[in-house]
């Protein structure tokens, strides 16, 4: 009977530990996503700024 007991609770923690593995890459490809993001827009941000400046510096 204590094996059986065994048993379920190390498959009980594995199931845990494999949802808390998936958790953590799914948190990894959202935060590389977002990095990405914030990234892409800065560079854009910058890009309209400077073509502002030069603009307003030719004039």
């Amino acid at each position: 009977m204590t094996n059986i007991k065994k048993l379920i609770i190390a498959l009980h923690k594995e199931e845990e530990g494999a949802a808390f593995i998936e958790y953590t890459v799914l948190l990894g490809v959202i935060l590389a996503a977002s990095v990405a993001t914030v990234a892409a827009v800065g560079t854009w941000a910058a890009g309209k700024w400077n073509t502002l400046n030069t603009t307003l510096a030719a004039h």
